[in-house]
């Protein structure tokens, strides 16, 4: 009944944001690409986020630590090797797929923006690729679809996991936020399953078998992941009915149309890059995973120091737990580990709860306690720094940037810094004290150069020995994370100096800090 619904919303016109696609009035109009001007531009339309962005910062950011040097087996230079259509063609006809594989001058732009004006890029999308793919390829076969749309999270993300786009849409698939809970993602101030590449894979897999049931069409179904059933049933209209999509395509949104030969390039140069000059980087994070799953709550640091692991690589391979905290305790949820990591976790689950706890999660839920389990819903107060927007706010919190909107009172999506927010966010059963994760940043796609919302770790503070002073509680602090900041102190001693009874604190609060 759900499937048949959604199919009848569709025809009659209805648009539902997925992707590139934003909330109705949301989308600002303005080309500000760092390709903009390309003969590509002007025949396709927009290069996507994930293609746009600044490669160089993504390459230096969390995820640079695990790759090496390029693989040895395959000759890498900067000299791209040019082969004419026909060759291209065939290759492309050659390829395992059921999607066509549709050669045309488009095509070949597309194909040219990878090979020559990209090629960093796809040589991290390789790398990546070796992790990711086999995940995808499972749950695409699982699934009974084609193989070959695992290359759509090559446009969509450039394959990083935690990319956010401007307009909020994030992770591998590039999920809107009210798309992502449609089809079953959960999202809030603790987790955002949009970043789980196995759950996100299996909600992109509903989405293609939902308008596949409409469409009929591979390449329809491509188009209406990046703009919607709506604009697709739009463009098949001012044809004049037509459903092929090179014959709608003048009248699709311009990013769309590069949709489909973003795709087809993506194909072409995931499995011709040797010939191009290209190479993968090697991956360190270990392609030999299990899964072990978690009643507990669970803080990644007691994870991470009881296993000897490093907490970046455990935050790689766990993306979607947004605060490092594994909220175990409100539904059974999954840690990947390497297989190795798996056999060490059960030797030691018994110390693991237990370790560090008043530290890392004294802000537990009091229903842990024996007591009444508190509300999920919990407002809080952000104050925006610079270069944040209402999508990148929203996406930290759960929440949409209507939602804050309408909770502000705000008559566009342009907020000042400094400027306060009240935020009603699902906390997902635990108090909402806790320290955004320190994630380091990760430029990287959507739509565009989706970078990741982080947190670098703060650096402790210098406290004058003997002396005390005093902090000003800032939007997204903790006990845990102020008393890092000052060498000797405890949340004990932070309570104690501020009769505190609970670890509950709220910005804009004053605390005393003791003698370190």
């Amino acid at each position: 009944m759900k499937r048949y619904l959604f199919s009848i919303l569709c025809l009659a016109g209805f648009s539902l944001p997925l992707s590139a696609q934003v909330e109705s009035g949301d989308m600002e109009t303005g080309d500000d690409s760092v390709l903009a001007g390309d003969t590509l531009l002007a025949d396709v339309g927009f290069i996507p986020e994930s293609l746009d962005a600044n490669v160089d910062s993504l390459l230096r950011s969390w995820h640079a630590q695990y790759f090496t040097k390029a693989e040895e087996f395959c000759h890498d230079d900067e000299a791209n090797v040019y082969f004419t259509d026909e060759v291209i063609r065939e290759r492309l006809d050659k390829l395992p797929h059921i999607i066509p594989m549709t050669y045309n001058k488009m095509v070949r732009d597309c194909i040219n923006l990878y090979t020559e004006r990209r090629r960093g890029l796809v040589r991290y999308m390789l790398g990546m690729a070796d992790f990711y793919f086999p995940i995808m390829e499972q749950i695409l076969a699982e699934q009974d679809l084609p193989l070959e749309l695992k290359y759509l999270a090559v446009v969509e993300s450039a394959l990083n996991p935690m990319a956010l786009s401007k307009y909020g849409a994030s992770g591998l698939w590039q999920f809107m936020l009210p798309t992502g809970k449609i089809y079953g993602l959960q999202i809030n101030s603790l987790i955002d399953e949009r970043r789980d590449p196995v759950k996100a894979t299996y909600a992109a897999c509903r989405y293609f078998k939902d308008m596949y049931a409409v469409y009929g069409d591979w390449h329809l179904v491509l188009a209406s992941y990046n703009c919607g059933p709506g604009n697709v049933n739009k463009a098949i209209r001012r044809s004049g009915g037509k459903t092929d999509f090179w014959k709608i395509f003048p009248y699709l949104p311009r990013e769309t149309r590069s949709y489909v030969p973003l795709f087809i390039a993506a194909a072409y140069i995931m499995n011709h890059y040797c010939d191009h000059n290209l190479c993968p980087v090697q991956t360190l994070l270990p392609l030999a995973t299990d899964t072990v799953m978690i009643n507990r709550m669970l803080h990644l640091e007691q994870v991470s120091d009881l296993l000897e692991m490093d907490i970046v690589q455990l935050r790689a391979l766990n993306p979607q737990y947004l605060r490092d905290i594994v909220p175990g305790h409100v539904a059974p949820s999954a840690l990947k580990l390497s297989v190795q990591q798996t056999y060490a976790f059960v030797d030691k689950e018994d110390t693991l709860f237990t370790h560090r706890i008043e530290e890392l999660l004294g802000n537990r839920p009091a229903y842990e306690k024996g007591q009444p389990q508190p509300p999920t819903r919990e407002q809080i107060t952000h104050i925006t720094a610079s270069g944040e927007t209402l999508y990148t706010i929203a996406n930290r919190y759960g929440v949409t940037a209507k939602d804050i909107r309408k909770w502000n009172g705000l008559g566009s999506n342009r907020v000042a810094r400094g400027k306060k927010l009240r935020i009603y966010v699902d906390n997902g059963g635990v108090a909402f004290a806790s320290t955004p994760a320190p994630q380091p940043a990760a430029s990287a796609p959507s739509s565009s150069a989706a970078v990741s919302s982080s947190t670098p770790p703060a650096s402790a503070a210098v406290q004058p020995k003997g002396e005390a002073t005093t902090y000003k509680v800032k939007s997204g602090d903790s006990l845990y994370s102020i008393s890092r900041k000052y060498p000797g102190v405890t949340i004990a001693d932070l309570q104690k100096a501020n009769n505190l009874t609970s670890s509950n604190i709220r910005p804009g609060q004053v605390l005393k800090i003791p003698k370190g």
